[in-house]
């Protein structure tokens, strides 16, 4: 089976294999002014239940993932107070890196829907690493044999002439010493803060690490109704993302 690109479309949950299910409590510190649960909390939930997932699922390295590429889909935003039952599952794999599907739904009728790829790294050196078998025999089956790529969809600025300095801040440096992957979503957060509702497609893509100490800079570009953004360090792409509006 060809591989298709990761993070670009949003299964079903599988008819077999391995799912895991949490609940979360949308908290004080999740939501914006209007009450509306974030992306960057939304991107911490995922993180956390995949972090659990394979804790439960006793994986030797469970901690040794990065976020490759993100895609968040909110149909109907979650608030505060709601509980919000999360499953996941892998729907896909690859050399070093897996597709994880994580369903939201909250009990004042939130629905979101999300997919990541995530690559197996070496927790000595933050270098790339091969699924294992362990891994493989815990997954596999719910991915029914379907191969996803770690390609990048989205693009490069056009014009950095409207860039403006971004402050990289130590409290959002990871284990790694880079942006954690869900901090890394306050960038976002800053275009798209106070919309209500917050229904729309967000897509994240982490090229490079963002560290603390370097120069970073944010590119905003609108087109065809949606609104594109990029980190930048000495013009090198760190972080590309798309926010799409619901109709």
């Amino acid at each position: 089976m060809a591989a298709v690109p990761g993070a670009s479309e949003l299964l079903d949950p599988p008819a077999v294999g391995r799912r895991f299910c949490a609940e979360r409590k949308v908290r004080l510190g999740d939501v914006d002014p209007s009450g509306q649960l974030r992306l960057d909390a939304t991107a911490r939930y995922l993180q956390d239940i995949a972090s659990d997932d394979a804790s439960d699922a006793e994986l030797d390295g469970a901690w040794g993932w990065v976020v490759r590429r993100s895609l968040i889909e909110v149909r109907q935003p979650a608030v505060l107070d709601e509980v919000v039952a999360m499953t996941t599952f892998c729907t896909g794999l690859g050399r070093s890196w897996a597709e994880r599907t994580t369903m939201l739904a909250g009990s004042f009728g939130a629905d979101i829907a999300t997919v990541s790829v995530w690559v197996q790294v070496a927790t000595d050196t933050g270098r790339p690493a091969a699924l294992t078998q362990q891994f493989i025999d815990a997954y596999g089956l719910a991915c029914d044999g379907r191969k996803v790529s770690a390609r990048l969809a989205l693009g490069v600025p056009t014009d950095s002439a409207g860039a403006h300095p971004w402050a990289v801040r130590r409290a959002d440096l990871d284990p790694f010493d880079h942006v954690n992957n869900a901090a890394n979503w306050a960038f976002v957060e800053e275009l798209i803060n106070g919309t209500t509702p917050r229904r729309g497609r967000a897509e994240m893509e982490f090229v490079g690490p963002v560290t603390y100490g370097t120069n970073v800079e944010c590119v905003v570009e609108n087109a065809d109704g949606a609104t594109s953004m990029w980190l930048l360090h000495e013009g090198s792409v760190l972080s590309a993302a798309r926010w799409s509006p619901a109709d």
